[in-house]
């Protein structure tokens, strides 16, 4: 089932859009806290984004921006503006689509429709991040976003991570935390392992996840 955020501000139109999609078998979501956007959009983590241009706090194409520093993942925008500015500015911030208000339901869904044909037949931009406490993972490109800070992992790091963040709340023991890094039952030794954590734990608290990586003695590691 493909998941759609839906990001509008007017309670009566979000709600229609809901209603209109989820009939063809959509799962969507709406914003509520409109400064917290990204956040949101990371939690649900989802295939489509419905944008709305006029919004509290930061306009849409703030919040798009955002997005694609993160993902690819599609996004049409609403607006009751219909100037070709407004177009090319939806386009150049990386915007799949433009829907003019009012609409027609069936146009919006016959968008959502080819937008997603387009994107996920092949399965190819399939939806690749991972939210933890804030911090947002990228799979594509293997690095992690925190407020507004990212950091360039190394391979090793990225590996640490993805496991520990998809796992979050589960203590994963240093032996399988070892083979992931490694591919071989044949250690190079554990304090190897150790030093990768520690080097990564640093990273994470130059840009403030203090304690966000917690050590199990005699167990493993996990993220509470």
């Amino acid at each position: 089932m493909y998941k759609i955020l839906i990001v509008e501000d007017d309670k009566i139109l979000c709600d229609n859009i809901k209603q209109g999609i989820s009939k063809w078998g959509y799962d969507t979501f709406s914003i509520e806290n409109f400064e917290n956007v990204l956040e949101e959009f990371a939690k649900y983590n989802p295939h489509l984004v419905i944008m709305d241009i006029n919004l509290p706090s930061f306009d849409g194409f703030y919040w798009c921006q955002k997005i694609r520093s993160m993902s690819k993942v599609p996004i049409i925008f609403l607006s009751s503006r219909d100037s070709n500015m407004d177009i090319i500015m939806a386009v150049n911030m990386g915007g799949d689509d433009f829907v003019t208000k009012p609409f027609s339901m069936d146009i919006l869904l016959a968008k959502i429709q080819a937008v997603i044909r387009r994107t996920y037949s092949y399965g190819e931009n399939e939806v690749s991040i991972i939210e933890c406490r804030g911090a947002i993972l990228n799979i594509n490109d293997g690095t992690l976003v925190y407020e507004e800070e990212k950091i360039e992992l190394t391979k090793n790091e990225f590996k640490i991570l993805q496991l520990l963040m998809k796992n979050k709340g589960k203590i994963i023991s240093r032996d399988r935390i070892m083979r992931v890094l490694w591919e071989s039952e044949y250690f190079i030794s554990e304090n190897t392992l150790t030093v990768n954590v520690n080097r990564l734990r640093k990273r994470l608290e130059d840009v403030g996840l203090k304690d966000f990586i917690v050590t199990k003695k005699s167990q493993g590691y996990m993220i509470p």
